[in-house]
Parts: C-alpha cells; sequence; structure tokens
C-alpha cells in the first residue's frame, strides 16, 4: 500500500496579511499547498473570505493601522507561520507629504508587524518551531524619491527582522525578509496607468522606462514567484537561514 503524501508544512498554521490579493493571496494558495492551514488577515472582508475559501482556510478582517484592534484580534490566535505582507503607498515630496499618511504607512507596515510577531512569537517559542517572513522590498535595501514613509518602513522593517531572528535562534525560530522590485499586483497595476496617463504615454512603456529603469531585468515580478521564495523559507530546508534579506529585484541592486 503506497505511503500517504505528506507535504512539507503539514500540521502548521499560517497567518498572512494582505492576503485578499497580489503576493499576499500568492503565498496563501502557495503555503496552503505546502500542507498549511491558512488564517488570511486583510481588510477587505470579501476578499479575504474568498481566498480562505479557496485554500481551505480561515478570515480575519482587520485594520492593520489600528494597533488595539491587532491586539484584541489576536487573543486566542495561534500560528506557527507569519507572513507580513500588507502595505500601502503614497508618494509626495517630504514637504507636501500629510503627517497622517506618513504615520498610517508606518502602522501597517512597521508596527502591524512587531504587534504581530509580539502576540505569536511565544507560541512558537513554546513548541520550538517558527517561521517569519516579511515582505520588504527592494525599497528596504535602496531610496526613490516621493516615497519617504513606504522607504522609511521598509529600512525598519528590515532592522526588525534581524532583531527577531537574533531573540528567536535559541528557540527554532527564524526571520528573514524577501524584497522584490516591482511586482504585478493591483497596487503597481494601478501606478502603471497613473504613470501613463500622467507621462502621456503607453503603459508597456511605463513598465520599462519608468518602473523598472534602475533593474536590468526589464520584467515584473509575478506574485506566485514571491509566493515560492516565502514558501522556501518556511520549510525545514531554510532551517539555516534567518536574519537574511532575499532580494528579488531583477539587478537593481547590482549596479
Amino acid at each position: 500500500m503506497p505511503e500517504s503524501h505528506v507535504t512539507p508544512l503539514t500540521g502548521r498554521t499560517a497567518v498572512v496579511t494582505g492576503g485578499a490579493s497580489g503576493i499576499g493571496a500568492a503565498t496563501a494558495t502557495r503555503l496552503a499547498d505546502a500542507g498549511a492551514s491558512i488564517i488570511v488577515v486583510d481588510r477587505d472582508a470579501a476578499g479575504a473570505a474568498r481566498i480562505a475559501d479557496l485554500v481551505g482556510g480561515k478570515s480575519l478582517t482587520l485594520d492593520l493601522s489600528d494597533s488595539d484592534a491587532i491586539i484584541d484580534a489576536l487573543v486566542g490566535v495561534d500560528a506557527d507561520i507569519l507572513v507580513n505582507n500588507a502595505g500601502i503607498q503614497h508618494v509626495a515630496p517630504i514637504e507636501d507629504f500629510d503627517p497622517g499618511t506618513f504615520a498610517t504607512i508606518h502602522a501597517i507596515m512597521l508596527q502591524a508587524p512587531f504587534l504581530l510577531a509580539r502576540a505569536l512569537l511565544p507560541g512558537m517559542y513554546a513548541r520550538g518551531w517558527g517561521r517569519l517572513v516579511h515582505i520588504s522590498s527592494v525599497h528596504g535595501h535602496r531610496a526613490s524619491a516621493y516615497k519617504s514613509a513606504y522607504v522609511s518602513a521598509k529600512h525598519g522593517l528590515e532592522g526588525l527582522s534581524k532583531v527577531i531572528a537574533l531573540e528567536g535562534a535559541e528557540h527554532g525560530v527564524t526571520s528573514n525578509t524577501v524584497c522584490p522590485g516591482y511586482v504585478r499586483t493591483p497596487l503597481v497595476e494601478g501606478q502603471i496607468a497613473d504613470q501613463a496617463s500622467t507621462h502621456g504615454i503607453p503603459e508597456d512603456e511605463v513598465v520599462e522606462k519608468v518602473l523598472l529603469e534602475r533593474s536590468a531585468l526589464k520584467r515584473l515580478v509575478e506574485p506566485a514567484e514571491v509566493a515560492e521564495v516565502v514558501n522556501f523559507l518556511c520549510t525545514d530546508a531554510a532551517r539555516s537561514i534567518t536574519g537574511s534579506s532575499h532580494l528579488m529585484d531583477g539587478g537593481w541592486t547590482a549596479a
């Protein structure tokens, strides 16, 4: 009688933020394929429920800019894997950048990952196994003008991940970042349309000459590609990888 197939993450539970679309949805799907039970976290209730139904998981509607809501929502939630993916973007020169928007971006992209880690690490420590993967960006390593909140939040996320790696090492917990360039997500597709309208050029020209100007590979990263790297970092094959940053920037930082 053939042996039953046991997938690498069977018995593990993964929390994926921003899981209703884009990288988050692709990651939730990939980790479910690897055997993990999925909790999809997103402020888009319908989108989160749709992905949760697709992967046979659960959804949690949550505004990650609300720290009190995060703390309340995580009472009783336990997980072996945390993927911090949720993020938003706003582009403006510093002198015109709304302070409230700056604070909201930092709340979602830096404070929320801290609060989620703070809530879930004790359970990981107790079991002696855990994986934290933070979806950072090439902007965690490089700056772009007019993106002060996004760039500073991603740089902070890189530092937070390294601290978690050091503290979690003795407990069997790893923490790493994945840093793509521009990914084909609804957020980026909106930017492409806006840039095409602003500059009066076709969208494919926006991709090659504006978004990917500094990238050696003139193509957008697909969400599934990012999900594959996340999945690998969650497996036992990556148990010696921690405190590291994995660039998927098409050669942007090579120059």
